[in-house]
Order: C-alpha cells, then structure tokens, then sequence
C-alpha cells in the first residue's frame, strides 16, 4: 500500500485537505480500496461507522452512525425558534403557504423530533442555545393550555411532552456547564413563568399527566443542602422582583396574583419547610409580602 504521510506541511499532524489529495493522486483505484479497506478493517467501531455512511448512506450502520453524530446547538435553536413563530402567527391552522398541508396535519411528529435534538443537544458542551431552545419548547407548551395554535383538542398531550421531564433535562444542563449560580438564575425566572398546578395539559389526564411532576419537585431534586435552598430562595425572590419590574411575564401570558401563588403554592411550601430555622429565614417574611404574590389582581 502506498504511503499516504510523508514529508509535506502538516497541522495539528494532520495533512491539510488539498496536501491529502495530491497523495491520493498518486494512488490507481486498487491502491485506494487497499488503503480503504485496511482502515475499515483495522478501524475502530466509529471509524468503520464512519466509513460505512461515506460508501453507503443508506445502511443501518450509515443511519446509526448519523445519529450518534454531535447535534448542531444553534440549528436545532433557529429550527425550533421559526417552528414556535409559525405556530404562533397560525400557520399550522389556515392556509399559510409557509406550512404544507401534510405539514399542518403532521405538527405533533415536528415538536417531538424537535424536543428529542434540543435533548440531544443538552448533552453537550454548548448548552446556551440548547437551553434556549427547550424554553421556547417549553413556552410553547404553556401557551397551548389556552391557546389554539394546532388542530388538537390538547396539543401538549398528542405531542407527548412532559413539561418537567424537559424543564429537568434544560436544568441539569446548565448546572453541569455552567455553575450553580447560573442554574439558580435560569432556572427560579422558568419557575416564577412555568409551573402549573395542574399540570400542562388542558384535561389533566392521559399519558402525559401520568408522567409529569411539579417543577417545584424537579426544583427541590436539584438542591442538595441547606445553603443550596438559600441561594435559589434570593434568586427566587430576584425573579419574583422582575416580573413586578416587568408588569407581566414575559411570554405575554397574563396571570393574576392570586392565580401566580396558586401555582408557586407547593413551592413556597417547600421554601417554608427548608428555611424555617437558619439564616435564610428573612427570606420567608420577604416571599409572604411580596408584591408579585400578594392580592388577588
């Protein structure tokens, strides 16, 4: 077999695209299957799978090989980013030629293959994007409660989407790539915005409700110790300030007070039960009077 390294510029000891070519010039059809098939043969497994998506696309090992393949944080971002505007200026109800009609009937498949690669995305190292994108899936969830963007009697329950199974994952994400103090952040402005106390479906029951959980439990899972619960009680009690600061939440969705600490109830239960004795204490009397909780506007 001829040699394919030699004496040419390489970077990183690699040979730069068109460095590699010249040496495959130089091979006849028989040398390059040679060489092709040493590297298959001799290959690890994702050097083979790799091989075998290059020759033949269409093979299960070319399939699985694609799907084990990093997912591209910022595209599934814009992909579920143009999917929750379309859905949003009714594109999936009328004629908008923007949304076939195989399309319009088949949106539910769309937000589960949408949810499944924001997923795979979390696992990575760029998760910012990823974040993003499950909480455009995740707002669009809430909104569907009350609101018909789809042709379904309960679209979060025909899309199989457990709200906090995604919350969960988005959460989990942040912390691991990005601190703890970033997690408390991110993750008390989604709670102030997302929990429900009936869940996210419009009936409350079927293959969804039976496996959903408040985002309060998701919450409480995720704070190991007492100083833990102090420090998301201060960024709990910052978000609750925003959403004064703001005059409503920022997704568009009105809810009254009374409405909002009926939500938060189990919540503030939990802040209750945590930081009764110690010194985040204070932050109990402030959560009791505050003005985002407070009333029944």
């Amino acid at each position: 077999m001829v040699a394919l390294v030699a004496s040419s510029p390489v970077v990183g000891n690699r040979l730069s695209r068109d460095d590699f070519y010249d040496r495959l010039s130089a091979l006849d059809e028989a040398a390059m299957k040679k060489a092709l098939w040493t590297l298959y043969w001799r290959g690890s497994a994702p050097v083979r799978e790799r091989i075998m998506a290059a020759i033949d696309p269409a093979s299960a090992t070319a399939q699985a090989a694609r799907a084990n393949a990093p997912v591209d944080a910022d595209r599934v971002k814009a992909e579920v980013r143009e999917f929750a505007a379309l859905a949003r200026q009714g594109a999936y109800l009328a004629g908008d030629r923007r949304v076939s009609p195989k399309e319009r009937t088949r949106w539910r498949f769309t937000f589960q293959r949408l949810a499944k690669t924001t997923t795979q995305a979390l696992s990575g190292r760029d998760v910012e994007p990823a974040a993003s994108a499950m909480a455009t899936l995740i707002d669009l969830a809430c909104e569907l409660r009350s609101v018909d963007y789809f042709r379904s009697d309960d679209p979060v329950e025909a899309a199989r989407f457990v709200v906090s199974d995604a919350a969960a994952v988005a959460w989990a994400a942040v912390r691991r790539e990005q601190g703890y103090p970033a997690f408390c952040e991110r993750a008390a402005g989604q709670l102030v915005r997302w929990e429900s106390r009936w869940g996210w479906t419009r009936r409350g029951h079927g293959w969804v409700s039976e496996r959903e959980t408040s985002l309060a439990q998701v919450v409480a899972g995720m704070l190991p110790a007492a100083d833990a619960w102090g420090q998301f009680a201060d960024a709990y009690l910052r978000a609750l300030d925003s959403v004064v600061d703001q005059r409503g939440p920022a997704d568009g969705h009105r809810r009254s007070r009374k409405e909002r600490r009926e939500d938060l109830a189990e919540w503030h239960a939990l802040l209750r039960e945590r930081l009764s004795h110690g010194e985040y204490q204070d932050r109990l009397d402030a959560l009791a009077n505050h003005p985002a909780l407070v009333g029944r506007r």
